[in-house]
């Protein structure tokens, strides 16, 4: 993010006079904007030097969907008027027409306020440079790429109301609400998804599986969501994806860490955490305990070592030595983590301790990174491309299940099969599993229709006949 600020205004440099009569002021807000909605992280592919030129493919269950390139080029958004900008953030439609797909939260964009919608039209435009880029289209099978059917999706459950106050609130609250439903949109992925992968409204902020990770529950519940958290931990977390004895951020929200919320304002941090810890609560069903509170330090080393001659082969054949061998060395022998806890301690640790294992099991496998102000954060992953050992299904199962019982919650098993599903991209939806069938189900159904219609005929020829 921080070469997208400095780009995006040493772009202006290039525009000669005309930088000279350029609103720098509309151009900061919409710059903020950017951040906030987090724009850079799903319209720039990884590796790419030219912020927002698309072609990133974000992973549905319904297929690869490829970010758009939305700098001010032909191949980009600049022909679009701000009126089509603003269909297309707000409402999901494109200059041409056609739908977007909901992996770009318009759900949540529809609340953005004609001034920041403005402003961050202007930014793009006259902030970011123009890179002419065409990048692969999105081609999802179907029913899925008749993108006209998002049409009706979208009457039955896209939300186009615009932001408006609540005067019985703080104003911070209003603030945290606008960011956590509108800008930064943690909704989309903190609330579970229905039969139509709609956001399920009487669960909002209540978490739900998000391909191989799992987003928490992070209503104001004491042992499901965040209520245990004090506002100063929950800012820590945003601004630096750690909260001592709480949590740390991997995955998608390592990213919205490193790419967006490091960048924001502490006064929009506190705004966060005033809004979530005033959420309404919801407590899963079975929970007893808040899953940053299991767990506690255990050294199995001594009784690891000297097992095996030491030149033994393939020695590594339960949990505890395959821990030994692969995970102690960072994360301690007794699980505490490093002193600075770039490696965490595995008690007190949300991922470990939450009943569902996904985002231990994708830690393992996918490794965590993570880059903000203070420091950086980088575990490889224990799969293929990596420059670490290899580890197999059964064999994360195994660390998974000696870190769980030891470290974490021991009322939670993993199997070789939980971790072949986390390393495929989790379990696919329902909706996505009934895709093959739904071609023959409509081949089916007009050749049912056809015979009915058929039968009736030849009942009606019968009876004029008689």
């Amino acid at each position: 993010m921080k070469t997208l600020i400095v780009t995006g205004f040493a772009a202006l440099v290039t525009f000669g006079a005309q930088a000279d009569s350029l609103d720098t002021n509309l151009l900061k807000q919409g710059e903020q904007v950017a951040i906030a909605s987090d724009c850079q992280a799903c319209h720039t592919a990884p590796g790419s030097k030219t912020a927002f030129s698309g072609g990133y493919g974000i992973a549905s269950p319904m297929g690869v969907i490829y970010a758009t390139n939305i700098t001010p080029a032909k191949s980009g958004i600049g022909d679009y008027t701000e009126a089509q900008f603003s269909a297309a953030v707000r409402h999901g439609v494109r200059a041409d027409g056609a739908q977007l797909y909901p992996a770009m939260p318009y759900t949540s964009y529809s609340m953005m306020t004609d001034a920041d919608l403005h402003a961050l039209y202007y930014y793009l435009m006259h902030g970011v440079p123009a890179v002419e880029q065409h990048n692969p289209q999105t081609d999802l099978p179907f029913p899925f790429s008749l993108r006209f059917s998002m049409r009706f999706w979208n009457m039955m459950f896209a939300n186009d109301k615009m932001w408006q106050n609540d005067g019985s609130k703080s104003a911070e609250w209003n603030r945290g609400n606008y960011l956590v439903n509108g800008l930064a949109h943690c909704n989309t992925c903190h609330t579970p998804r229905g039969f139509l992968m709609q956001e399920q409204q009487d669960r909002p902020l209540a978490g739900g599986p998000l391909g191989s990770w799992y987003a928490p529950n992070i209503t104001s519940d004491p042992v499901s969501g965040i209520g245990g958290w004090s506002d100063d931990e929950l800012v820590q977390y945003l601004k630096t994806g750690r909260a001592a004895g709480k949590n740390q951020a991997a995955g998608g929200m390592a990213e919205a860490v490193e790419h967006s919320l490091q960048y924001l304002p502490d006064s929009d941090l506190h705004a966060i955490a005033v809004y979530l810890k005033g959420t309404a609560p919801i407590r899963d069903e079975g929970e007893t305990q808040p899953a940053y509170s299991w767990g506690a330090p255990m050294d199995i080393e001594n009784s690891v070592r000297g097992r095996n001659p030491n030149n033994a082969n393939l020695s590594l054949t339960n949990g505890e030595a395959l821990f030994s061998g692969n995970c102690a060395s960072c994360h301690q022998p007794d699980g505490s983590g490093s002193a600075n806890q770039a490696y965490p301690s595995l008690f007190h640790n949300t991922a470990t301790g939450m009943r569902n294992p996904n985002n231990l099991i994708a830690a393992i496998l996918f490794g965590v990174q993570r880059d903000t102000a203070d420091h950086q954060v980088l575990m490889p992953g224990f799969s293929s491309p990596s420059y670490v050992d290899k580890l197999n299904d059964q064999q994360v199962a195994d660390i998974s299940n000696f870190v769980l019982k030891n470290y974490g919650n021991p009322n939670v098993t993993v199997t070789a099969g939980d971790v072949a599903w986390v390393r495929k991209g989790g379990h696919p939806p329902l909706l996505a599993r009934l895709q093959p069938l739904m071609m023959p189900a409509i081949i089916g159904g007009i050749i049912l229709v056809l015979a009915i219609i058929g039968i009736i005929c030849l009942l009606r020829r019968k009876a004029k006949a008689q």
